[in-house]
């Protein structure tokens, strides 16, 4: 018998009084498979083959699990009163049932993106569609163009419903499209909204520019009406202005400024009922969870051994999960705990699905939602935007189906997503506890994600796109490996996690993101940190959006801003350096300044923060070199000596992380490999000795 609880009672007891109440259940209905691939085998992990293919469902309305996906009342139904979604999924699972350990991993795939294959462990690993609007023909056009090569047939979808008006009129509502860093010899530019995969842009009611308005918005904030006779909603690249009518592209008479932003808002129709992707991937995981066939006896793709769920995302598929639990899908249609455990990593925000015509792959840019609204664990009143007391875990903890949480997050969620009223709140006046089943852990002075480079680079990570400072350097996915093993072993042994590590307002860790409250180094040549945050705007996106629930409608376009909000981040050290949380290896034994906000170069945000992008700024080699530009942080030569000093200094932050618990064996062998061979005050070829 399967033992999740709900509301106090065992889910057994809970399917009969379900039943008795006459309140029905459909979830996942069929699987169809496609293919089976074997894949590539991995040491000390047994054989896996991965299964591939779609699966269908549908959903009861009146059910009270669904009623909270918008415009689920207005939306078509099958002669069973249901409604239909079908979307892909990919299973890689042990070939022989009796290595599975029990345990399944769900990776929410970040804007369809993401991947399994064979875990040394045994456990069962789980990728599905559920972005509504992705477009992977646009996408698969784009790739081909930047002569990139994915395979495009992997991104997971899902198909949605359109909602409809009475009668099957279309339902309308105003769409904001904001268009940055477009080139000046440019006539026509692409519709988009949010970032990564290209989405189907909702389409406008007319395509007449005089139903609609556009701005252009210069760098000292100036915006100017453009006329309704200087633009259309056209292609112009093979046509001059007017163009090829098209409702998903924008064209310019003049061509575009490209120092100067575009906002468009027109009446668009047809909205996609995006929510049901949260409902689809709860049906999933329910489904796969109860080792059952599907409605037409197609055998479980995940066998019959699962006992344990985990939910893990990143970023976007991060911010996917707290939206998931924030609205109540950790409980299936019958009731029942969805995931066991959950970690969002470097997610800062909730994800805008749950609304009409809604923007899911934002990234936290102006008159964007995604901010608004319950970002916290713990219960806070949100007095400041007057929304009342919240948490992200007030639904699941009236059914008692909230999972154990480990949140893991870098500096580059506090400089450019917005991180901390999760911790501060939106006055940032104290810290705002931690309930009992969540642990936090802060990864400083990382990019949005650390760094995806090798070893120990002294110059840092290659240039971002238009940002000024190099890549930062800084790796964060060791760290997180000990922090996904600990849920599990949360999850499926109840062994407790290590206590939460992260920056405190009561300790002095949290201050303004200003040079002076940070103890900003004065670094010659060197950016400040000042103006590089990504303001906590208060927006007004009109009375028919559930702020705490980021559900509803965005009848405002564009919204209001009623005010900014205070946000903190963390304090640095004399190297510029952040020190709360878990510090790295690379860290503990740095090379130069690492931080977690850029300078963009270009365009209407030049001299501003770099999108989320991190930064890199060298120490000197040696003490001379320092002693020239004036640097006041210590050289690489003063810091370790030399390379075999570097080595020592290298074995010893292992020891030590090894020693709290915050490295794996294999992780420790491996950067210890790394300092080895690096370049780190390793003699000079003659050719670039200084000459004296």
């Amino acid at each position: 018998m399967n033992n999740r609880k709900v509301g106090g009672c065992v889910a057994l007891a809970s399917m009969v009084l379900s039943g008795a109440s006459g309140v029905a259940h459909a979830g996942v209905t069929r699987v169809l498979v496609e293919r089976v691939e074997a894949t590539k085998r991995l040491d000390g992990a047994p054989d896996y083959e991965i299964v591939i293919g779609t699966f269908e469902g549908e959903l009861d309305p009146a059910n009270p699990h669904n009623r909270i996906i918008t415009d689920i009342n207005l939306t078509p139904r099958n002669a069973r009163g249901r409604v239909e979604y079908r979307a892909s999924f990919r299973v890689a699972r042990p070939v022989n049932p009796s290595k599975a350990s029990g345990l399944l991993f769900y990776d929410v795939p970040n804007r369809g993106l993401g991947s399994v294959a064979a875990d040394p462990d045994g456990h069962v690993r789980v990728i599905s569609g559920w972005q509504g609007d992705l477009d992977p023909l646009t996408f698969k056009k784009l790739l081909s163009e930047m002569r990139i090569n994915i395979d495009v047939s992997a991104i997971q979808t899902i198909a949605v419903p359109v909602a409809e008006g009475v009668n099957g009129r279309p339902i309308t509502g105003p769409v904001t499209v904001r268009l940055l860093k477009r080139s000046a010899s440019e006539r026509s530019a692409p519709l988009s909204r949010g970032i990564g995969t290209p989405v189907v842009v909702p389409e406008p009611v007319s395509l007449d520019p005089s139903h609609a308005q556009l701005w252009r918005e210069s760098r000292d904030g100036t915006k100017v009406a453009v006329a309704a006779d200087a633009w259309a909603f056209a292609d112009c690249k093979a046509q001059p202005f007017p163009g090829t009518p098209d409702s998903t592209q924008l064209c310019l008479r003049d061509g575009f400024d490209a120092d100067a932003a575009y906002t468009l808002v027109y009446q668009a129709k047809n909205p996609l009922v995006l929510g049901i992707g949260f409902a689809a991937t709860r049906d999933l995981v329910s489904f796969l969870r109860s080792g059952k066939p599907d409605q037409f006896g197609t055998p479980n793709p995940a066998g019959s051994r699962i006992r344990w769920t985990i939910g893990a995302g990143n970023s976007q598929s991060g911010n996917f999960l707290k939206s998931f639990v924030n609205l109540g899908f950790n409980a299936d249609e019958a009731g029942l705990r969805v995931f066991d455990g959950i970690n969002p990593n470097i997610a800062a925000r909730q994800v805008p699905m749950n609304i009409r015509f809604g923007v899911p792959g934002g990234a936290a840019g102006l008159y964007e939602a995604g901010s608004e609204g319950t970002l916290w664990w713990g219960s806070y009143n949100d007095r400041a935007r007057r929304l009342g007391k919240s948490s992200l875990l007030s639904r699941c903890a009236r059914t008692d189906t909230c999972p154990k949480v480990i949140e893991t997050l870098g500096s580059a969620e506090f400089w450019g997503l917005r991180l901390s009223p999760g911790l501060v709140g939106t006055d940032a006046r104290s810290d705002i506890a931690l309930p009992g089943n969540v642990r936090r852990y802060y990864f400083p002075s990382t990019a949005h994600g650390g760094s995806n480079g090798k070893g120990f680079l002294s110059k840092g990570d290659p240039v971002q796109g238009t940002c000024l400072l190099a890549g930062n350097p800084n790796p964060s996915r060791y760290l997180l490996r000990v922090a996904q093993r600990a849920l599990i072993d949360w999850v499926r042994d109840g062994k407790e996690p290590p206590p939460s590590r992260y920056p405190a307002l009561a300790k002095g860790e949290l201050v303004p993101a200003d040079a002076r409250s940070l103890g900003w180094p004065a670094i010659p040549g060197a950016p400040s940190p000042d103006g590089k945050v990504n303001r906590f705007l208060d927006q007004d996106f009109g009375k028919k959006l559930r702020a705490n629930d980021l559900s509803g409608q965005l009848d405002r376009q564009p919204p209001a801003i009623r005010r900014t909000l205070p946000l903190l981040v963390p304090k640095l050290d004399a190297d510029g350096n952040e020190q709360s949380g878990v510090p790295s290896v690379h860290l503990r034994v740095p090379l130069g300044t690492y931080t977690g906000w850029n300078v963009e170069t270009k365009g209407i945000g030049a001299g501003g923060g770099c999108g989320f992008e991190a930064g890199f700024i060298p120490f000197a080699r040696t003490r001379t070199e320092r002693d020239a530009a004036g640097d006041p942080r210590p050289s690489l030569e003063e810091r370790y000596g030399d390379h075999a000093g570097f080595v020592a200094q290298v074995r010893k932050a292992v020891d030590a992380l090894l020693a709290e618990g915050w490295l794996l064996p294999d992780d420790a062998s491996q950067i210890i490999g790394d300092a080895e061979v690096s370049d780190v005050l390793q003699p000079l070829p003659p050719s670039t000795r200084p000459q004296g």
